[in-house]
C-alpha cells in the first residue's frame, strides 16, 4: 500500500511496479505465481481505474559522479496517480496519521527544524509536518512522481505553507538532488525503502543529510506475508503471494526491515526505538477501507501482470464485499514496523 510514486508511497498497500514482465519463473517463484491471460471484467473494478493503472512516469535521476541531470524512463506506478489514487492515499495518511505524529513527536520533532521527507507521494505527511515545525522551519519533500509533486506544490500554496518545497528525484541519490537544503534535524521515511531497489544507499543518503544527533524515521514492512483474511482464504493468499512475486521481480522487499537495522548501523546511525503497529480491521471498522480499497486498486493490476488469476481477483473483491456485513470475520493487516534512529 504504497505512498509515492518513487521507488517509494506505493501502499500502505502499494506497489510501484510495471506491467509486461513476463519473466520465466522457477522454484519457489512459480509455486507462488498464477500466470494467466486474462482480464478483469469491467464490473470488477471502475473504468477510472483501469484507466489509469499504467501511467508511465519519467524521471530526472541525478548522476553524483557526472554532476548533471540524466533524463531516463522510471517503470510505472502500478496504480497510477489520478483522483482515485490520491483520494486512496489520503485515507490512508488518515488511518495512519496518529501512527506517525507519534513516531514524529517520539523523535523530539519541534517548531524550527528543518525537515526531509523522502518519498512523499501526493505530500499528506509533508503537510502535517510543515505544520508541526512552523514557518521558521522547513521541510524538503522528495518524489519521483510529477502528478504528485504538482498536488504538493498546489496544496502548499492553498494551505499557505510556503517553508515547504516539494522536490523531483530518486530516493537513491539524495546528496546530490538536495544536499543544499540541509542538514536536517529529522527525515522520514514511509513505505519508501520496500520499494527502493538499493535501500542501503537510500539509507546512507539520509544519514549523510541528518545533523549530528539528528534523527531518521522509518515506517515499513516486514513479514508482510502474514497478511491474511480470517477465516483464511485461499483467493486473498494467492493475492497476496502475487504482490509479493511482483514486488520482488521489481527489485523491492517487502519484507525490508529485517535488514534496516544492519544498514542503519553501517549509515552511522544508531537504532534507538523499534516497534511492530499490527492492525486489524472488522467490519464497520475505518482500517477495512484501507485493505478493502488496496484490493480493489490493485488485485486487477496483478490480473494484467498475470500473476493472479481473473477468477481469484474476482472472488477476492466478491470475498471483500461480503465481510462488509459480517462482524464474524476480520482482516489481519500487514505489520507495519517503525525504527528511530540517530546520527551518531
Amino acid at each position: 500500500m504504497r505512498e509515492t510514486a518513487t521507488s517509494t508511497a506505493w501502499m500502505p498497500l502499494a506497489l510501484a511496479t510495471a506491467t509486461g514482465d513476463r519473466r520465466r519463473r522457477t522454484g519457489p517463484e512459480a509455486q507462488a505465481a498464477v500466470v494467466v491471460a486474462a482480464t478483469v471484467p469491467a464490473a470488477a473494478v471502475s473504468r477510472n481505474l483501469r484507466r489509469e493503472s499504467l501511467v508511465m512516469t519519467s524521471i530526472y535521476r541525478l548522476d553524483p559522479d557526472a554532476g548533471m541531470t540524466k533524463a531516463m524512463t522510471q517503470q510505472p506506478y502500478v496504480l497510477g496517480t489520478g483522483g482515485d489514487e490520491l483520494e486512496r492515499l489520503s485515507l490512508q495518511h488518515s488511518l495512519w496519521a496518529d501512527t506517525a505524529h507519534a513516531a514524529w513527536r517520539r523523535a523530539g520533532i519541534a517548531i524550527g527544524q528543518r525537515v526531509l521527507d523522502v518519498g512523499c507521494g501526493p505530500g499528506y505527511a509533508a503537510f502535517d509536518l510543515a505544520q508541526l515545525v512552523q514557518r521558521s522551519g522547513r521541510v524538503v519533500a522528495v518524489d519521483e512522481s510529477e502528478p504528485f509533486l504538482k498536488h504538493v506544490e498546489q496544496q502548499a500554496a492553498s494551505r499557505q505553507l510556503p517553508h515547504l518545497s516539494a522536490h523531483r528525484g530518486d530516493a537513491e541519490a539524495l546528496p546530490a538532488l538536495v544536499g543544499g537544503e540541509g542538514p536536517f534535524d529529522l527525515a522520514y521515511a514511509r513505505w519508501v525503502l520496500c520499494f527502493v531497489s538499493d535501500p542501503e544507499r537510500a539509507v546512507e543518503g539520509v544519514a549523510q543529510l541528518l545533523k549530528p544527533g539528528g534523527r531518521f524515521v522509518v515506517h515499513d514492512y516486514f513479514n508482510y506475508a502474514s497478511m491474511t483474511l480470517a477465516p483464511r482464504s485461499p483467493h486473498h493468499d494467492r493475492a497476496v503471494a502475487a504482490t509479493k512475486l511482483a514486488w520482488h521481480e521489481r527489485g523491492g522487499d517487502p519484507d525490508v526491515v529485517e535488514r534496516l537495522p544492519g544498514m542503519i548501523d553501517r549509515a552511522g546511525l544508531e537504532v534507538v526505538h523499534l516497534a511492530c503497529h499490527q492492525r486489524t480491521a472488522r467490519a464497520g471498522e475505518s482500517m477495512f477501507a484501507w485493505v478493502d480499497t488496496w484490493w480493489h486498486s490493485f488485485a486487477p493490476k496483478l490480473v494484467d501482470m498475470g500473476l493472479l488469476a481473473a477468477t481469484d481477483c474476482e472472488a477476492l473483491l466478491a470475498e471483500l464485499a461480503s465481510m462488509r456485513n459480517d462482524p464474524q470475520r476480520f482482516i489481519h493487516c500487514p505489520p507495519v514496523y517503525e525504527i528511530i534512529a540517530t546520527k551518531r
